[in-house]
């Protein structure tokens, strides 16, 4: 099939690190068919991080709200569903002005099948497997193999579908300098030179059951310092409470950017980084694109499904502990972080800052 020239409509809202894992298709398709137009439907937290994005053409941000939290109520779901008309109707009106010719819905649910169906010229694609009805809004659906199981794999089938080869160029995260110069200006603000080896800390998630204790970060800091290499906490004004929990416990100076960079300058500061260490979270991904190694630590959810992809990386799990991968967002014991140690996450974040493949008692990967 060939795409040059033609407008392709991406759809893929959230989260986070979801849409990471959907930059890829974006990236491949834009470098195959030369002069093609892409537009993205997105939750308007993430536009930013798209319009800055070079294959991008047209990003077209939504607002609905989310009904995945567990303390969403009764309200949250009426509220979602008035957002969603909305949606529809106004972006139905836009793409009778500026059609595409090929929709792409990578997020595979219901309202994502509504949102391409505001796009009547275009030929709609999905995955032949997609929850809740999707396939059946779908012109054309695609098979996705049992040895499939990555989503990013998973996406790229998209670009294979398409006649579309991948290539490694096509893994990237850029940001441009405005952003790089704020976080060059937070550093030296904290005494941390171009010299200075950084490492990227995301110590929280949308996850009660995904969170590493605050006493365990506070040491992994000081022993970090100790060795010559700040770790920089990262993440939003929400974070301030239980970041402000761990400075209170370190023994060394905190650097705490939370609150002070927003999504693309989140980017810039990955990049400056040498390294990521975290939970299974969206920067977690972002540090994956930018090309960074990753250190993560994974409780309730799956790394053969939503692991880092593609750098070398150490994926930290709790030994002895049966209900890891349990999906559950909320648990009383949690035991499957608690019981990651220190020494563990330790370990594999100097291993792979002294560029080894990992120090065998973690499930490491060399890229």
């Amino acid at each position: 099939m060939n795409l040059a020239g033609k407008r392709i409509l991406i759809i893929k809202q959230s989260s986070l690190g979801d849409i990471i894992h959907t930059l890829p298709v974006a990236h491949a398709l834009k470098r195959c068919f030369p002069g093609c137009r892409i537009g993205w439907i997105v939750q308007r937290a993430f536009a930013d991080l798209l319009r800055q994005d070079d294959a991008v053409d047209r990003v077209y941000p939504i607002t609905i709200p989310s009904t995945s939290d567990p303390q969403a109520g009764r309200l949250a779901y009426l509220r979602a569903f008035s957002a969603t008309l909305a949606t529809l109707r106004d972006l139905r009106r836009l793409f009778r002005r500026e059609p595409y010719d090929l929709v792409l819905d990578l997020h595979a649910s219901f309202r994502s099948g509504l949102l391409g169906m505001t796009c009547p010229r275009g030929v709609r694609i999905g995955f032949a497997d997609a929850r809740e009805l999707n396939p059946l809004f779908q012109d054309d659906r695609i098979a996705v193999p049992e040895d499939v199981v990555h989503a990013v794999d998973r996406n790229l089938l998209f670009c294979r579908h398409l006649g579309c080869r991948v290539e490694s160029e096509d893994f990237s995260l850029s940001c441009d300098r405005r952003h790089e110069e704020n976080v060059r200006r937070f550093l030296a603000q904290h005494g941390v030179s171009g010299h200075d080896l950084l490492v990227y800390a995301s110590p929280t998630a949308r996850w009660q059951t995904k969170f590493w204790p605050a006493r365990n970060w506070a040491r992994l800091a000081d022993e970090l310092y100790g060795a010559g290499v700040r770790l920089v906490f990262a993440g939003t004004d929400a974070d301030q409470e239980f970041i402000a929990a761990i400075s209170a416990m370190m023994h060394t100076p905190p650097l705490n950017a939370a609150g002070r960079l927003d999504l693309v300058g989140a980017v810039a500061l990955i990049r400056r980084s040498a390294l990521y260490v975290g939970l299974d979270t969206g920067p977690m991904h972002m540090a994956a694109m930018a090309g960074r190694p990753v250190v993560a630590m994974f409780g309730p959810t799956h790394p053969e499904r939503v692991g880092p992809y593609g750098v070398p990386h150490c994926i930290v799990r709790a030994a002895g502990v049966e209900c890891l991968g349990c999906r559950r967002r909320q648990c009383r014991q949690l035991r499957c972080m608690e019981e990651i140690t220190v020494s563990q996450v330790l370990a594999a974040v100097q291993d792979l800052l002294a560029g080894g493949p990992g120090t065998g008692e973690e499930q490491c990967v060399s890229a």
